[in-house]
């Protein structure tokens, strides 16, 4: 703009970005004309603009007349480096085409056919595993069926788990039945490790998807887990060293009296009781031994505790009404003392099992030959005792016994009998001092156990008789509940 000659247009109002038409219109019109006016002059603002546009006109003419050789110049420039930019941009897209094309058909292709195979193997290594997961429960299975045959003692497997999963009413089976009971504990754990593999790449995932599963699982395994803690539980519960509990209790014949049947029912215990603490629910999370509750096994020995507790509290208020009728019953509470005195031994005597699906459990294998006989370990150690102490709150069973004993209803029933008057109270009150005697040695006397029960559990000689315990504490406590309403 320096170089041409100078111009009365205002080329910087034109250039200006805020630059308004309309008002620039606006300031011609009122420039050449008066505001009252009417109406208003147009031709001379127009005449201006037409005049205006054919001085911008004729400059550019000129300016592009006298620029013209270094214009076509310059476009010649840009189209000659635009050619040649295109003509080096196709090589290039040219061998980058190649490229690819070539490393499409080395490298893609190849790698989609191989992603293909990889898929191919990862679904046929599934197969393979899941084909082994049910082979594996198929083995299992067929294992399980022949330990629960064992069990009942019958050939056939169908008949015989429906029977045993009914309750107390079923048999026993054979006459070391008992000793399958474990290994058959051990199988069912390893078939429910399996069903509840939930993360892919674990042994078993996928089995609910397999029919043959499905029905192994409903149709047999759960029925004979069933049958199996139903046949632990009739042990527990029927367990007895001595043949005045049982015959008062169960009503059955006498039971073992010798070393080798009291051998043999600490074994039944033994193993019982193992059963059902690896058969109590499993932990939603890893667990060691010392946290894991057996809720199976406690609630089965509560039970006994519990049965044991209510029918020695039935039997005493009966005698207390039928006095004759009381050296009888006070020998059979006794016995049921001595049961429980034996049972602590075994249970403190007993460690907890190997559990598969406890943190500190070694294997999942099922052993070739589970022993029935426990080792004794030093008291300090754990042992199956001591969760049962816990859950009743109590430092020994015999103690909890003779408590519960004294803090039911036993009180009252004697102030009941008292009340009513009669022949038996008068009974009562002349036999106070009889009873307190007869009570108090009942209590002491519970508190040995027979030769043949200290052998059957330390398996070596000892004398007649042992003192296991100092309970002099319980008997006042049972004979201030029976003697104390009757007064003095």
């Amino acid at each position: 703009m320096a170089e041409v000659d100078p111009s009365y247009i205002d080329y910087e109002a034109f250039l200006d970005p805020d630059f308004s038409p309309s008002s620039f219109a606006n300031t011609l019109v009122t420039s050449t004309n008066n505001a009252t006016d009417t109406p208003l002059d147009l031709s001379t603002p127009l005449s201006r603009v037409l005049f205006d546009l054919q001085e911008i006109d004729t400059h550019i003419h000129t300016l592009t007349t006298k620029s013209a050789l270094p214009l076509l110049s310059h476009t010649q420039n840009q189209t000659a480096a635009a050619d040649h930019i295109l003509k080096e941009s196709g090589t290039q897209i040219a061998s980058v085409t190649q490229g690819y094309e070539r490393l499409q058909k080395e490298v893609l292709q190849k790698w989609e056919a191989a992603d293909e195979a990889r898929v191919a193997a990862e679904n046929s290594l599934a197969t393979v595993r899941l084909a082994r997961a049910v082979t594996r429960c198929l083995t299992l299975g067929k294992q399980l069926e022949s330990q629960v045959a064992e069990i009942t003692g019958r050939g056939a497997t169908g008949p015989a788990i429906s029977a045993g999963a009914e309750g107390a009413a079923s048999p026993p089976g054979g006459k070391d039945s008992f000793r399958a009971l474990e290994r058959a504990a051990y199988t069912i754990i390893s078939l429910r490790e399996m069903f509840s593999a939930s993360a892919q790449g674990e042994e078993g995932y996928g089995l609910e998807r397999v029919k043959v599963i499905r029905t192994l699982r409903g149709e047999f395994v759960i029925p004979a887990e069933n049958m199996v803690k139903s046949r632990a539980q009739q042990t527990i519960n029927r367990f007895s060293l001595s043949s005045n509990s049982s015959n008062a209790s169960n009503g059955q014949s006498s039971m073992p009296s010798g070393y080798k049947q009291a051998r043999d029912a600490r074994t039944r215990l033994a193993t019982a009781a193992t059963t059902l603490y690896l058969l109590s629910p499993e932990p939603k999370s890893p667990t060691t031994v010392d946290d894991y509750k057996p809720e199976l096994l406690l609630s089965t020995l509560q039970g006994y505790m519990q049965t044991a507790i209510m029918t020695s509290v039935n039997s005493l208020a009966r005698a207390l009404s039928q006095l004759p009728t009381m050296d009888r019953t006070l020998a059979d509470i006794s016995a049921r003392c001595q049961d429980i005195v034996a049972l602590e031994n075994i249970l403190r005597n007993l460690r907890p099992p190997p559990h598969p699906l406890l943190a500190s459990g070694a294997t999942s294998e099922i052993p070739a030959e589970t022993s029935t006989e426990p080792k004794a370990v030093d008291s300090s150690k754990a042992n199956l005792l001591q969760p049962l102490l816990h859950a009743l709150d109590t430092s020994s069973l015999p103690s909890y016994y003779w408590r519960s004993i004294a803090s039911s209803s036993l009180t009252s029933r004697v102030q009941e009998i008292v009340s009513r008057g009669g022949v038996s109270a008068r009974t009562l009150r002349s036999n106070r001092d009889r009873l307190r005697t007869e009570i108090k040695e009942c209590v002491l006397r519970a508190s040995k156990v027979s030769a043949t029960s200290l052998l059957a559990e330390k398996g070596r000689p000892g004398t007649d008789t042992v003192v296991v315990g100092n309970w002099e504490r319980e008997a006042a406590v049972m004979v201030s509940s029976v003697v104390g309403p009757l007064g003095r």
